[in-house]
């Protein structure tokens, strides 16, 4: 009931929105300019997330509800005047800009502006409208520069608008083909983009922590050296981690600075769960909202990427590792990974048989708290990141530690789509793994000084793991999925009242059945339908393909009570762009002695290609009648079997 309301409230809060809009399109599109303006302008544009922003800007244009071209010149217009503003401040204050607060804080993006434009003049403002974190900084470099503005303001107005254009048109794409993917994939689509935005922001957090830290090491280390003096009786326990001498010292400040936060996080929420001892209600929110996501397509993607945590492919990345570190002979890393993979496991397993907790109803025994597959995904990839990333120069140092967020999402999403955990036991597994990892890591960067050759190890471990996924993955997808079949339902009816009254459920279904459905399969295939199998991701692919007859390309598969259809029929008339199609779900209600119940609603679908590439069977909306073979069913004479009873609902 709750889910129930407050997807009401979120769907309200939607319309109220696109309403909004479609009632004020001008104030939208001074929204458009805002957005674009304080992108453009020096240093704020750091922090304004521009790209999904102009995105959902984007869709609405695609949808209908904001007109293209005016939203094209507001986000150019603000785009402009953003980069003016940061010219006139370059140009008003030159060479003291960088003393000004805002810029002092960030140095080195000054310096790379300054050099991209140095480099490339009038087309560096262009190109660095393209360039991340320094496209706010170029205008204010070219205004201290002194670059006349007849020369500035043609060159920013091109990029503006070049930018405005690119950064429109993904979502504007995305909108214009969104009804007719929607219509017949709506819960995948919500899926994938779910799971882009777990993405987005497992990688922003990754990578944000990742700079703050390296570009505060050298500040946490001379703080905690002032606290090591003020402090003699405890700092000489500190003194092996901050040792100005050791060239490590700055990075053991960093790791033991994220322990201290990281275990207070965990030891905290740890504590707030064990007290309730019950699932929280955004647990039982999120639970909710995937249950009903749930569809076989996005079923079959989810059930690989959880494989990911699995102990065949961590195992096999991770023995490929170790084998590795003992032919080049390095024990000391051979010992502290195994130490990192063995008592992360302990800890784990020993915690989650422990804590007793509510567990979702779609999972099987043994999923607990916290979650085992995370935790491990976790201490895997995160260890890892420790062992190699100190080995690579500068900022490729970060993307072992993106390789080890990525990994993390992946698996923790997969399951909390399956039904294999509530977020609360995902978000303790991840804090579990990190707090192993940053102690194993900083005791690993005590005892190791020696450098040695990461790039070959790297290739073992992420290669080694690939493969493994490769093979495992599609092997254990149906095994995964079969673990986490929906609960049986709880609904009972006679079979006098099912006769009289049906399924007393609000959506409508244009079918019934009680009993095998292998007769009623059979008379259908007599009147010329016949039986799609359930198309998976490779024929989904054909879809794109234009050499393929319609007849060849499937009707994309729906999900009732995340049931994938058990029975899907289609029958082609004299035009093949027009197709019938019956699908048959097993219902939400069983009769008193188990006799098991089906529902199924019948389609017209028509073929619709949307941007040259992608042809799509779109449902068309029926206000007739059933055809007379389907009318026909709920006679004797159309199913002269005793093994299943219809119903059929003539409207």
């Amino acid at each position: 009931m709750a889910a129930n309301y407050n997807r009401r409230m979120q769907s309200a809060w939607f319309d109220a929105t696109i309403a909004w809009i479609s009632a004020h399109p001008h104030a939208a599109g001074g929204l458009v300019f805002l957005i674009a303006f304080c992108d453009a302008l020096a240093v704020v544009g750091i922090v304004v997330p521009a790209l999904p922003l102009l995105f959902a800007v984007g869709t609405l244009i695609g949808l209908g509800h904001l007109d293209g071209p005016y939203a094209l010149l507001c986000a150019a217009g603000g785009a402009f005047a953003g980069d003016g503003l940061s010219y006139w401040i370059g140009y008003r204050w030159g060479p003291a800009m960088r003393g000004l607060w805002l810029f002092r804080r960030y140095p080195g993006l000054l310096d790379r502006g300054e050099q991209m434009f140095r480099r490339h003049g009038a087309k560096g403002i262009v190109t660095a409208r393209f360039v991340g974190a320094v496209r706010p900084f170029v205008p204010a470099v070219a205004g201290m520069l002194h670059m006349p503005l007849k020369r500035y303001a043609p060159a920013s107005a091109v990029a503006a608008f070049a930018w405005a254009a690119v950064f429109l048109a993904p979502g504007w794409t995305f909108g214009a083909s969104y009804d007719a993917v929607a219509a017949v994939a709506d819960k995948l689509v919500l899926v994938l983009l779910g799971l882009a935005a777990a993405l987005a922001l497992g990688w922003a957090l990754v990578l944000y922590t990742w700079r703050w830290f390296a570009a505060h090491a050298d500040n946490l280390l001379a703080r905690a050296l002032r606290w090591t003096r003020a402090h003699p009786r405890l700092g000489r326990y500190a003194a092996a981690l901050i040792d100005p001498r050791r060239p490590e010292s700055a990075s053991l400040v960093v790791l033991a600075t994220c322990l201290f936060t990281v275990a207070w996080l965990w030891a905290g929420f740890t504590t707030w769960l064990l007290v309730r001892g019950e699932p929280l209600l955004f647990d039982r929110e999120l639970q909710a909202t995937m249950f009903a996501l749930r569809n076989p397509l996005a079923d079959r993607l989810m059930a690989d990427l959880a494989a990911i945590g699995s102990a065949p492919v961590l195992g096999t990345a991770s023995v490929a590792a170790l084998l590795w570190l003992g032919w080049r002979r390095r024990w000391m890393a051979a010992a502290h990974w195994l130490a990192a993979i063995a008592v992360g496991l302990l800890l784990t397993v020993g915690l989650d048989a422990l804590v007793d907790t509510p567990r979702p109803p779609t999972a099987a025994a043994g999923f607990g708290f916290p979650s085992i597959a995370v935790t491990m995904t976790t201490v895997v990839f995160g260890f890892f990141a420790v062992l190699i990333a100190r080995e690579f120069p500068g900022r490729q140092r970060v993307w072992p530690y993106l390789m080890a967020g990525v990994a993390t999402v992946l698996v923790a999403f997969a399951r909390l789509y399956l039904g294999a955990h509530w977020l609360s036991d995902v978000i303790a597994g991840v804090l579990l793994g990190v707090v192993w990892v940053l102690l194993i890591g900083i005791a690993y960067r005590r005892h190791s000084t020696r450098s040695f050759w990461m790039r070959p190890l790297a290739w073992m471990f992420y290669g080694g793991f690939a493969l493994a996924l490769g093979w495992y993955a599609p092997r254990s997808a149906d095994p995964t999925l079969a673990r986490f079949t929906p609960p049986a339902p709880q609904q009972r009816l006679a079979l006098v009242q099912w006769q009289a009254h049906g399924i007393p459920d609000p959506r409508h279904f244009d079918l019934q059945a009680a009993g095998d459905l292998r007769p009623l399969q059979q008379r259908l295939q007599a009147q010329g339908w016949r039986v799609q199998p359930q198309a998976d991701w490779i024929s989904v692919l054909g879809l794109l393909d234009d050499d393929r007859s319609l007849a060849r390309k499937p009707v994309l598969p729906l999900a009732l009570d995340a049931h994938p259809e058990r029975l899907l029929l289609r029958r082609t008339g004299n035009d093949p762009r027009w197709i019938e199609v019956l699908r048959i779900w097993p219902a939400p209600a069983q009769l008193d002695d188990g006799t098991a119940l089906w529902v199924g609603r019948y389609e017209r679908m028509h073929a619709h290609t949307r941007l040259r590439l992608l042809t799509l069977w779109h449902p068309v909306p029926q206000a007739g009648t059933l055809p007379a073979d389907l009318q026909a069913l709920a006679a004797r004479a159309a199913v002269a079997d005793p093994r299943v009873q219809v119903r059929v609902d003539t409207r």
